[in-house]
């Protein structure tokens, strides 16, 4: 018979070596970092004895690469976090714009999914409503892989898009906005308590991509927590049952988070989501006319590619965001 807390121990034991693993890797890219740096200064001095001028691009070359490994080396250890290293559950909203910003939210989340596949991550939908007219109104994915929560903890916010709108007969310019929540799929038990008549719990047909039951069955789940307003809802499982847990499992990483973040006694002190999804609330604009710029408005990092950022190309503001969080936090300790 098993002992009282055997799979716990186990799932501690588990998280060790894990963590353990982390740090023999973090432990051995240091030390080759450490062998190529030393290559580069050898080179530099043999270069210098004998005035071999033709070792430059040979150097060059090895110092651009190493700078480039320093870098990745860099951000991994920002990685640090509670939950940096579990899948991350993104979920996107249109916001203001009408169809134009169920357009914005389907660039978005092809943004996403690009971005995912280019890191070799797995991404599957639980969630998805077609916009009215076009687009999508609202999807929630999941994405799978080491450290996906970490980096794509950067994207919580509302974005805002500005380009000659192609729903416009007078070819103007239209500003619209969507909002992106990211949440970690925390696979633990968490020690969240949640009365059930703080619960809504609604269930509609499955319908877009990923639906188990499309259009067949009331398979799909919605729950609302009312005392924050906090909405979450998954479709994409075999059965309302397993739906309704998993939606449970997303909302529990909310409450959770908004918990600790805030500092919190009490899931009742939790007031929900405060920013408007609309002007003023931005944490990044993608301009496409009169002139391309992709600008995030909390670390600076700037983009004049807007057509590679919007196929994928994430890293640079993913990575200026873990850099800004990490001297926020120092300056505010």
């Amino acid at each position: 018979m098993e002992q009282p807390g055997f799979w716990d121990d186990v799932r501690r034991s588990g998280t060790v070596s894990q963590e353990l693993k982390e740090l023999q890797t973090q432990v051995e890219d240091f030390q080759n970092l450490e062998s190529d740096y030393q290559d580069i200064e050898t080179l530099i001095l043999l270069a210098q004895e004998e005035a071999d001028a033709s070792l430059i691009p040979e150097i060059e070359e090895m110092l651009e690469t190493f700078q480039t490994e320093l870098e990745t080396f860099r951000i991994r250890l920002l990685l640090s976090d509670e939950f940096d290293a579990d899948n991350a559950v993104l979920t996107l909203h249109a916001g203001a714009g009408g169809t134009e910003s169920c357009d914005w939210v389907s660039m978005l989340y092809r943004m996403y999914t690009r971005w995912a596949e280019k890191h070799n991550f797995k991404v599957e939908v639980l969630d998805y409503l077609d916009g009215d007219e076009a687009g999508i109104k609202s999807v929630t994915i999941q994405v799978n892989g080491e450290n996906a929560y970490g980096y794509l903890k950067s994207e919580k916010g509302v974005h805002r898009l500005v380009r000659i709108s192609p729903f416009n007969a007078a070819g103007k310019r239209q500003t619209s906005f969507a909002s992106c929540d990211v949440v970690p799929e925390i696979e633990e038990d968490l020690e969240i308590e949640i009365n059930d008549d703080d619960l809504r719990i609604d269930t509609y047909r499955s319908s877009g991509a990923g639906g188990q039951h499309i259009n067949k069955t009331s398979s799909a789940v919605r729950i609302t927590h009312l005392p924050t307003g906090i909405v979450v809802q998954c479709q994409n499982e075999r059965s309302q049952h397993m739906n309704k847990d998993k939606a449970m499992q997303m909302l529990k990483s909310k409450l959770y988070l908004i918990k600790k973040q805030e500092n919190l006694d009490k899931i009742s002190d939790i007031r929900g989501e405060i920013l408007e999804n609309g002007f003023g609330s931005q944490i990044r604009s993608y301009v496409m006319q009169p002139y391309t710029l992709v600008k995030d408005h909390r670390t600076g990092e700037e983009s004049g590619n807007v057509t590679a950022v919007l196929d994928g190309g994430l890293d640079n503001f993913m990575n200026a965001y873990l850099k800004w969080s990490s001297q926020k936090e120092s300056s505010d300790t």
